[in-house]
């Protein structure tokens, strides 16, 4: 366990928010004291941060450039731990999800944060005239972030800047399953940011089960459902409100007269991408009855032509860890026992000490198995079939609400439908994932697939306080209202409350 911040040492003269924002010299570093307790690390960690006030624009756009800069400086060494971590991780892939996705979400709020911080004027009633109303916007204070593995860089530090965006500091708490990662973060933050404003802190399941009972005022959580109950019950405790990231099965359904083959090059990408280790992947595909076969073939061309070989082939991503690869293999060897057909993309045999697993549909998985139960997570795609619109819509509504859902169909009354009659956190139509990269769209779950939105306006939101203030007049009737009351109330009453 590390529960340590090593960053700039902070004195009474250099602690303001806009000092707290420059980089660290290394002659500078110190490391923080550290309490034995684990507990008592973390409180000390956190108990650094409590502080008031509210920074203003510039000091926030000064922060947020500061982590952009961070990044951008970063990059190569971003992708160079995560293969690590992974045992072989898509440069491309790292590049695009983790560097290109956090930079230009920073660059969207630092265009539109002087519109969100904007005081708003409210209205008053007459009967409170001339006094005025208005909502303001103030940091929460202290913001916790439980970062998950597999998109580590992107899933940490977008919520940090939607936390700094809002005057807020933050405490991060990365997976230990990627702890060449979570290494490279902690040095990242601890050269940008003091401790006192941001840290963050590693280590293993110990410490983020501390982690998650520290009484912040936000805590956001990226993970599984499982965790994300034990997660919400330790921030229950303190009342500490949460943002919960979950996931669960996205469908992806496609229409009668959608073309097949583009319908397949689009969820096989999708599905694909960081070998399917992405919460709002595509996990199962509703098909029109008839339309299987050529579904299949359209895939494997798809995949070919996105892999032409998986053995050696750097583009493709390994499963992060022995664990995890194992699990994908129970699925599969669940779902054979009770009579589901495989059908590998390509024709090529991969090695299980690579833990690169051949992209694989399933046909026919019984609604029991372990595939058609539990979030994949993985190169594994099932296909069910549907006759009727209304039986695939009622088939995704028979089941917790997904983090993402996605409907391939020119028919506009089709889509319609679709969004109308089905609940999912968050959609793209004729395509996947793609609602992820919206910058100006808040992205979040509902129901079993988690609870709040961050991204944009929404992540600014979430970590503030949307404060009401009224402002009494020098002269006003609100004197009328209280005792002794006179006729004058009592004819007003009377006016106002006419049947």
């Amino acid at each position: 366990m590390s529960a340590t911040a090593t960053s700039t040492e902070v004195s009474p003269t250099n602690s303001s928010d806009r000092a707290s924002a420059a980089p660290a010299s290394p002659a500078s570093q110190v490391q923080a004291e550290v309490p034995t307790s684990l507990s008592e690390t973390l409180r000390t960690l956190k108990a650094a941060q409590r502080k008031t006030g509210s920074p203003d624009l510039e000091t926030r756009l000064n922060h947020l450039a500061a982590l952009e800069k961070m990044v951008l400086a970063y990059q190569d060494r971003i992708c160079d731990a995560i293969d690590k971590d992974f045992g072989g991780r898509s440069r491309h892939e790292s590049l695009v999800a983790e560097v290109y996705l956090t930079v230009t979400n920073i660059r969207f709020i630092r265009e539109h944060l002087h519109e969100w911080l904007v005081t708003e004027d409210r209205e008053v009633s007459w009967t409170f005239l001339p006094g005025r109303a208005e909502v303001m916007w103030q940091p929460l204070g202290v913001i916790g972030v439980i970062a998950p593995w597999n998109y580590p860089v992107q899933l940490a530090l977008a919520p940090l800047a939607s936390a700094l965006a809002a005057g807020n500091r933050v405490m991060i708490k990365p997976s230990e399953l990627v702890p060449e990662t979570a290494a490279l973060l902690q040095k990242m933050i601890g050269e940008t940011f003091t401790p006192d404003h941001v840290c963050v802190v590693t280590g293993g399941a110990d410490v983020a089960t501390e982690f998650s009972k520290l009484a912040f005022d936000h805590l956001l959580f990226t993970g599984s459902t499982r965790v994300g109950k034990i997660v919400m019950r330790a921030a229950a405790e303190n009342l500490t409100p949460v943002t919960l990231e979950l996931g669960g099965k996205s469908p992806a359904i496609v229409g009668e007269a959608f073309p097949i083959e583009v319908a397949a090059d689009r969820i096989v990408a999708g599905k694909l991408f960081n070998a399917g280790q992405t919460c709002i992947a595509p996990d199962y595909v509703l098909l029109p009855a008839g339309k299987v076969d050529a579904f299949v073939a359209a895939a494997k061309r798809a995949a070919k032509k996105l892999y032409p070989s998986m053995a050696g082939n750097s583009d493709y991503t390994a499963i992060v860890n022995e664990r995890h690869h194992e699990r994908l293999k129970s699925y599969l060897n669940d779902a054979l026992a009770k009579g589901a057909n495989m059908v590998p993309l390509l024709e090529e045999s991969l090695s299980d000490s690579s833990r690169k697993m051949m992209p694989t549909i399933v046909l026919d998985a019984p609604e029991d198995s372990m595939i058609m139960q539990e979030e994949i997570f993985g190169p594994l795609l099932p296909i069910k079939t549907y006759t009727t619109l209304g039986e695939a819509i009622a088939y995704v509504n028979d089941h917790p609400h997904p983090l993402a859902l996605y409907c391939f169909d020119y028919d506009s009354v089709g889509v319609s439908r679709v969004l109308r009659e089905t609940l999912a956190g968050g959609v793209t139509v004729n395509d996947t994932m793609l609602q992820f990269a919206q910058e100006d769209l808040p992205f979040g779950g509902v129901g079993a697939s988690g609870m709040g939105h961050y991204h944009g306006k929404e992540g600014f939101e979430t970590f503030s306080k949307k404060k009401p203030v009224f402002y009494q007049a020098r002269v006003n009737a609100v004197g009328m209202m209280r005792p002794p009351y006179a006729k004058t109330l009592d004819f007003f009453l009377k006016m106002m409350l006419r049947k």
